[in-house]
């Protein structure tokens, strides 16, 4: 997901129990499988009346924020679970912010009936842009097999740096800053050979990560969610405990791909499709079945069944 998007997933304790069993096997069978996704918040503020049968983390969810943030900016008791319908809640709002802009390289073979002019309209790039880039010839026809390099930007919205980030994602942004990452390409590859190895298609890990980082180690979302595939540190843990079972460094490209494509196996085998799947990335599984999926989830799905097409 393009940033401010974050990638917040969790397990009830039922379903790691089944989840450390199963996937011992190597096959996924859970019960349970709560996995929240929320968007980072902006640093403007809004107020929101609660209505009957809201929960804080429904609220969370749909305002692109967490639990925790909420219930410091409310001031609320305990956990928040004490919210009453006809409350006034703040929430964050949208700021100004910035427009980031990621750029790649993405791939293309070309298959029967390919035309220069078919494939530029479908990647929307210039005929003559992907002529350049592969030395086509003069007549500018294409061949059955040939691979194409085509460059691929994605214009994206993000709050400001500092606006509404934790300290911690502060903190991590800085640390990350002065790590040695790999490439967009390199990370593409490191996606592509975890997927695989997980049984999954590369195409749809590529374009969550693509939609949710760029393909960028560096990014942090404003409530710390990490690296190329946008992990949360507790994700992570579950993942590492029941999915895993290993230790899962979150800072470490490899590590944090295959946190972000072992949650996408165990989404595809529990959802019903894969556009519940990828709804399930970013809004949470257990929330898509019980809600239904918002508006922006229903943008972030058109947006990655778009990108993974190009992959």
């Amino acid at each position: 997901m393009v940033l401010p998007r974050i990638a917040l997933r969790s397990l009830t304790s039922n379903a790691r129990t089944a989840a450390s069993a199963v996937w011992r096997k190597r096959t996924i069978a859970i019960p349970v499988l709560l996995a929240a996704a929320l968007t980072g918040s902006a640093s403007g503020i809004s107020l929101i009346r609660v209505h009957s049968g809201d929960t804080l983390s429904a609220i969370a969810l749909r305002y692109h924020t967490t639990v925790a943030h909420l219930v410091a900016l409310n001031h609320l008791p305990g956990d928040g679970d004490l919210i009453y319908a006809g409350q006034s809640l703040k929430v964050p709002g949208a700021s100004a912010g910035h427009t980031v802009t990621h750029v790649g390289t993405i791939y293309h073979t070309v298959v029967p009936g390919d035309t220069l002019d078919g494939i530029a309209e479908r990647f929307h790039v210039k005929p003559a842009t992907i002529a350049r880039r592969n030395h086509l010839p003069s007549s500018l026809i294409v061949v059955l097999g040939q691979r194409l390099a085509i460059r691929h930007r994605v214009v994206t919205h993000t709050a400001p740096s500092s606006g509404g980030a934790t300290s911690a994602a502060l903190q991590d942004r800085a640390y990350l800053s002065r790590r040695s990452e790999p490439s967009q390409d390199t990370t593409a590859s490191l996606i592509r050979s975890t997927a695989a190895h997980w049984g999954l298609d590369p195409s749809l890990a590529l374009a969550i990560s693509w939609q949710e980082s760029g393909w960028n180690m560096r990014a942090v979302s404003p409530v710390d969610a990490l690296g190329a595939m946008q992990v949360m540190r507790y994700t992570g843990s579950y993942l590492s405990d029941d999915v895993v079972h290993r230790s899962l460094n979150l800072y470490d490209a490899q590590d944090n791909i295959t946190a972000g494509v072992a949650l996408l196996s165990v989404l595809t085998h529990e959802a019903v499709s894969t556009r519940q799947a990828i709804a399930g990335y970013y809004q949470g599984l257990q929330s898509v079945r019980d809600h239904g999926m918002y508006a922006s989830t229903q943008q972030y799905v058109r947006d990655v069944m778009a990108l993974r097409q190009r992959y």
